[in-house]
């Protein structure tokens, strides 16, 4: 590879470091320049070493490589290289010297024997110049090996008088870490990188750990990170991995050979933690749940970045009320890294911040901060800790890591937090160039229940929840992916309380966990909402508006239809315009001007009107259509009058049967706008990879027919006996589904599109291949067996044969699922829906099944097809949400307010809870109200300026609505409670009571003895008429006692008369 050296860059730098020395007077930053007269900066030969020395650092900052065993002496005047020859030849890049700028001076020394004065010979005239210094910068602490360093030294002390020598090692800090937008845009891209890695691999790698219960060692998982940049091994030299790397924006292939590690990835878990960067990964297993801790760091073109999180698995409360405070501890010290604080500064603040907060807790705090960073990895110069006062400036770019150590959880055990991110300073706050997640939606996984071999008291196998010990046997999927969850709720369709009280306390905790984290999404989402559209304020909300498009009918005078020479009304169809008579002239006007048509016969007369389009018009689809100044004068209409009407009556019936035609067109045109291409590049030099006998949704034009599916080199091609053809592109593919047989007839491989694309005549955006499961296929009738076998056995062989049959469905089309989300280029994965978190709903116009996957909400079994990314989901509002209703209804609003809300209606009450709760698991806002809300002029009202909404409360209105109606809820429960004065008058009085207890004690019997064997009925009605008389009075006519004894007595059924 040639070395090319940017000569620009070169000089701009040592200019910096001269006017950054004339200057050490007056800035503490460089007092070590302050008197000297040369810089001095030596490189032996390489070593290996964990860290960049300064000097490798500085030759890196000026030239953009490293150059071992070459001494670089800069003076205000010269600028000396001293190497081999072989560098010299780089080094001639960076002739001519630039005007104004020091003289440059190539010295070329030897290492060969036969030339071993050569070295002393070209040395003598660098130290020429430096016996007229008396103070030397230089880099003493570095000690370095090999023949130059060795001559270098030797006769450095040989010179009279023999110079001062003075640690340059903090001006040089200083020096280079301001960084310019370069090495701004190299930090950008190292965080990327680094940030990308650790979120969307490492944590969903470890979610995948987690789910299917693995064991592996925290060296090998970091190894298996540390191989996705490539190896160079002389042995098994392997490349990046670009499944991964291909989807960070504006990295390439080329790019990555730029890119490698900075260390090893630190991976921790188990309760023995180090937060320091020197930390290593060890050889003991992963250990689950509990705190586990990743950082890493990846430099490219020489810039570094690092990143690290903690992942929470069955964290406690207090774990999780922890990690919150050091969230909200970063966000204090991002606000305070601006231009002038100190180092000291943000530690003080990081201190009084933790007093504050949660008093105690400054007492775990590590003790450094965080460091610069940039070329070399740790910059001891700039520690944020209690002690050092150096000063930040606006770009210079820090490791801020923030660390809580030994930690005790509620049970006693051990553990830490860290929280990393590479930070850019500016003049207001610092800004995080790495962007993981660090939420507790992206970083705490639940398992449902906790393995604890030291607890007294385990639970039975019917108490353990799904997925309690890492594994579920429904359908042979891993516990883990039996929820798109972290992991599984209490209270939800996986997890139930054994008991009613178990079960309200579990729905209240379930209810106040979701309420709270609704509301911290409320307010994400109205923090995004005004960042996202606060450019679109600023432009008055211009942006988005129909732009004004020109017709032409003609380009000129030429080509204008002959019959303009009659003067008569004339329908041009070939060039879509009409052209009019109009004072002598022939006008041509284009259809698309022309608004509509009217035709009235008065007397001997018949009129033909031609209304226009024009601005103001009220009412129809085209009252928002641009003009180019709608402030000029519009003629609205024209009226024309003949006496031949037959001939206006073709005129009228030709401009309608136009206006019909070209809105027809543009309408298709618009429709296949987005529709894409479907170029396929076939597998060459072997056999595409086939899944045989499979239909496609929607069906190809012509009759219905079973074809293949295969995977070729950039896509799919399902095609028939009969030529039937369907092209998908993996690049065209934004969701791949797998929805198996289980519970139903048929398993298929379903495929969502970011771009629509034409199939026979029709758009879609959906396409699905499947099979039917069921038993019409198979015919049984002639079996051997079945001919004399009935009963219970050759039901049950049946059972199982379709069992078998099911499987092989099941593992044929998921096998095959697999196979096209390997062979993408792209980040495809395999979603398969859960059923048992499915409810029914009318998202179209018939009730169907609505399942939810990890990353969607589909329904796929039957046509309509739904699929909604929920990414792209901005709320959920549920309507009709009232006690005594059965159905409630949901409606999504999008992200893209241009897009409809889709309205799922009828899904029964019963579902509420584990619907909000599923909801909540994915990080979707949610809102409910008790009516139907018209959604068309709420859209409508937003999209006209979405900034405004947003900055007047955003969508707090669904939840504030909701708050009122449960406080107004309870204002009218509490004005329908009986007040004590009410209750007391109802109540019997006191005289009442002791009448009653004195017949009642009276017809009982004088003998108490008898009391303890109770009254019978007819004791129980005497007492029961006589108080009835007494509240009522003779109000009602009622027989006599001794009538009733009689009846009784017969037995005989009463009077028709009576009730």
């Amino acid at each position: 590879m040639s070395v090319t050296i940017n000569a620009d860059t070169f000089y701009r730098r040592i200019a910096k470091l001269v006017d950054a020395w004339n200057n050490a007077e007056s800035n503490d930053d460089y007092e070590s320049l302050r008197n000297v007269d040369a810089v001095c900066v030596l490189a032996g030969e390489p070593v290996e070493d964990t860290g960049t020395r300064k000097s490798s650092a500085f030759q890196t900052w000026v030239l953009a490589y490293e150059f071992p065993s070459t001494l670089l002496v800069v003076t205000k005047t010269d600028i000396y290289f001293l190497t081999s020859s072989s560098k010299v030849k780089i080094l001639k890049q960076l002739l001519p010297e630039p005007a104004n700028s020091p003289k440059l001076h190539l010295l070329v020394r030897s290492n060969k024997d036969k030339e071993k004065d050569a070295t002393v010979n070209t040395m003598d005239e660098l130290l020429e110049a430096l016996k007229g210094c008396n103070r030397i910068a230089s880099l003493p602490k570095e000690q370095h090996t090999g023949k130059l360093a060795s001559d270098f030294a030797a006769a450095f002390s040989a010179l009279s008088p023999t110079p001062d020598t003075v640690d340059c090692a903090p001006a040089l800090s200083a020096l280079m870490s301001v960084k310019d937008e370069d090495e701004l845009n190299n930090h950008r891209i190292a965080s990327r990188l680094s940030s990308h890695l650790l979120a969307n691999h490492f944590i969903p790698r470890l979610e995948n750990i987690i789910d299917k219960d693995r064991k592996i060692s925290h060296e090998a998982l970091a190894a298996q990170l540390e191989d996705k940049l490539g190896r160079a091994d002389d042995d098994n030299p392997k490349g990046p991995d670009m499944k991964i790397w291909s989807v960070v924006k504006g990295i390439t292939e080329d790019d990555l050979n730029f890119a490698d590690f900075i260390y090893t990835p630190i991976i921790q878990s188990g309760g023995s933690y180090d937060l320091r960067t020197s930390a290593e990964s060890t050889s003991d297993n992963l250990t689950y749940p509990g705190i586990i801790i990743a950082s890493l760091g990846i430099r490219y073109k020489g810039y570094c970045s690092n990143v690290g999180r903690t992942i929470m698995v069955n964290g406690d409360r207090g774990q999780q009320t922890n990690w919150k405070v050091l969230v909200e501890l970063q966000g204090v010290i991002l606000t305070k890294m601006k231009e002038g604080s100190t180092c000291r500064d943000l530690y003080i603040t990081a201190q009084n911040f933790l007093k504050e907060r949660q008093p105690g807790l400054e007492a775990n705090l590590v003790k450094s901060l965080g460091f610069a960073t940039g070329i070399e990895f740790r910059d001891s110069a700039y520690l944020i800790n209690a002690k050092n006062a150096r000063v930040m400036h606006s770009d210079m770019v820090f490791c801020l890591s923030l660390g809580l150590q030994d930690l005790k959880d509620s049970k006693g055990r051990t553990y830490s937090l860290l929280l990393i991110d590479t930070v850019r300073v500016t003049s207001e706050k610092g800004i995080c160039l790495t962007e993981a997640g660090k939420q507790s939606s992206d970083l705490f996984f639940d398992l449902g229940a906790e393995k604890d071999e030291e607890e007294d008291v385990k639970p039975t196998k019917k108490q353990l929840p799904a997925g309690s010990n890492g594994k579920s046997r429904s359908n042979g999927k891993p516990a883990g992916a039996r929820s798109p969850a972290k992991g599984a709720a209490a209270g939800s369709k996986v997890l139930r309380g054994k008991t009613r009280g178990d079960g309200r306390d579990v729905d209240e905790s379930v209810g106040k966990k979701i309420e709270a984290h609704q509301r911290e999404l409320f307010e994400q989402l109205q923090e995004k909402g005004l960042e996202k559209f606060q450019a679109a304020g600023d432009k008055d909300g211009k942006d988005g508006k129909q732009s004004f498009k020109r017709y032409a009918s003609y380009k000129g005078e030429l080509a204008l239809p002959k019959e303009v020479e009659d003067l008569k009304i004339h329908v041009d169809r070939r060039n879509r315009t009409v052209l009019l008579p109009v004072y002598g002239y022939a006008v041509p006007l284009h259809i698309n001007a022309i608004k509509n048509t009217s035709k009235s016969d008065e007397g001997d007369f018949t009129y033909l009107r031609i209304n226009f389009q024009t601005p103001g018009q009220i009412g129809g689809k085209k009252e928002d259509t641009p003009f180019e100044d709608p402030d000029k004068t519009f003629i609205r209409s024209v009226t024309y009058r003949s006496a031949d009407g037959a001939r206006f009556d073709n005129l009228h019936r030709q401009i309608t049967d136009l206006k019909k035609e070209v809105s027809k067109l543009e309408a298709e045109k618009r429709d296949k706008m987005d529709v894409v291409d479907q170029d396929l590049m076939e597998v060459k030099g072997k056999r595409a990879p086939k899944l045989p006998e499979v239909f496609a949704r929607p069906q190809p034009e012509g009759k219905r027919m079973p074809g293949e599916l295969e995977i070729h080199q950039n896509g799919l091609r399902f095609h028939t006996p009969l030529g039937q053809r369907i092209q998908i592109l993996f690049n065209n593919i934004k969701h791949l589904l797998f929805q198996p047989c289980d519970h139903e007839l048929i398993v298929l491989i379903h495929i969502h599109l970011k771009s629509p694309i034409m199939i026979g005549k029709r758009k879609t955006k959906d396409v699905q291949f499947y099979r039917e499961a069921s038993d019409v296929q198979f015919d049984e009738t002639g079996n051997r067996k079945r001919k004399y076998r009935y009963g219970d056995e050759d039901e049950i062989e049946l059972e199982q044969e379709e069992r078998k049959r099911r499987q092989q469905l099941n593992r044929e089309f998921h096998q095959f699922a697999d196979r096209i989300a390997e062979a993408s280029d792209e980040p495809l994965e395999v979603d398969i829906p859960f059923r048992e978190l499915s409810f029914e709903g009318v998202p179209a116009r018939t009730n169907v099944r609505l399942q939810p996957t990890t990353n969607c909400l589909v329904h796929l079994s039957d046509t309509p097809f739904l699929v909604v990314t929920l990414d792209e989901v901005e709320l959920c509002h549920l309507e009709r949400v009232q006690f005594g209703l059965k159905h409630f209804d949901m409606v999504i609003v999008f992200q893209d307010f241009t897009k409809p809300p889709m309205h799922i209606n009828s899904i029964p009450m019963s579902e509420l809870d584990s619907v909000k709760e599923w909801l909540n698991s994915m990080d979707v806002p949610i809102s409910e109200g008790p009516v139907n809300l018209q959604w068309g002029p709420i859209m409508k009202h937003i999209n006209e300026d979405p900034y405004e909404f947003f900055n007047e409360g955003g969508w707090t209105f669904l939840r504030g609505e909701e708050e009122e109606e449960e406080s107004d809820e309870s204002d009218s429960a509490s004005e329908f409670q009986m007040s004590s004065d009410a209750f007391q008058e109802d109540s019997p009085s006191e005289e009442e009571e002791s009448e009653y207890d004195n017949n009642a004690s009276a017809d009982e019997g004088s003998d108490v003895s008898e009391v303890s064997e109770g009254d019978d009925w007819d004791e129980l009605e005497m007492k029961a008429e006589k108080s009835d008389r007494k509240k009522f009075g003779n109000g009602r006519q009622e027989e006599s006692d001794d009538d009733r004894k009689k009846k009784k007595s017969s037995g005989k059924a009463p009077a028709k008369g009576r009730r």
